[in-house]
């Protein structure tokens, strides 16, 4: 496949009446990491939901993998082979380790890295020592593990990761940090949403810049971390 893995052009969101992104545009290529950096409230998991199709008021030209996605259902922009982990993780409480994961099964794509629990337990030891433990009874770093781990079950071509430095502990950042750099040595497409400007550095290549629903600054992780002005007027708390 020629072009990026995901383009975005003009894209508007709203919440009833509420006009949240403002003409959005921005590209993922191939085997690339791509930060969404901002505040809270600042766009970037509405961004997210808008173009894995969660957010129904929206508008725009968003193309996966050359297809257009603008008017698809998320589960129809799933079984593309794009795959989305919320910042809430929304584990099934009441189900294993095991079964979390047989639930976001699909079946492998050409073009894309494969995945099994085997190969996943690698990259998460935690989880292969607990395949039998239910969701409800794991730590909020290990839901996070498992929810990545579930997504990835669907061997996609790109993730949406949001905020997966947020609210964890700094053992699990890292060991986030480590599996977003095996993913990509995987070959695969990553965008990704954050406010950690060194989270982003550790893993990125490329960075876009929202406030306020508009995009602000785009360019590699390294200009963006040289350039005092973008950083403190949209990033410094």
């Amino acid at each position: 496949m020629s072009g990026p893995v995901l383009k975005v052009s003009n894209l508007n969101a709203f919440y009833g009446r509420a006009h949240i992104l403002f003409d959005v545009g921005f590209e993922v290529g191939r085997g690339e990491v791509v930060a969404l950096m901002g505040r809270n409230g600042a766009g970037k998991s509405t961004t997210m939901k808008a173009v894995m199709g969660l957010l129904p008021q929206r508008t725009g030209e968003i193309t996966f993998r050359g297809t257009d996605i603008a008017s698809l259902a998320p589960y129809r922009i799933a079984r593309l082979g794009m795959g989305f982990v919320p910042e809430d993780r929304r584990v099934f409480a009441d189900l294993t380790v095991m079964e979390n994961l047989d639930a976001g099964r699909q079946p492998p794509r050409d073009g894309a890295p494969q995945w099994t629990p085997d190969k996943l337990f690698k990259l998460f030891p935690n989880l292969g020592d607990m395949p039998n433990r239910p969701g409800a009874q794991m730590s909020g770093g290990e839901q996070q593990m498992l929810t990545v781990s579930r997504t990835l079950m669907g061997n996609p071509y790109l993730v949406l990761l949001d905020e997966p430095s947020e609210g964890v502990a700094p053992l699990i950042v890292e060991q986030m940090a480590n599996l977003i750099l095996e993913l990509k040595r995987e070959g695969l497409s990553i965008l990704l949403s954050e406010q950690n400007l060194h989270f982003a550095e550790l893993v990125s290549d490329r960075a876009y810049v929202l406030e306020k629903g508009q995009i602000r600054f785009s360019g590699t992780i390294a200009e963006l971390a040289q350039n005092d002005t973008v950083r403190r007027a949209y990033l410094s708390v």
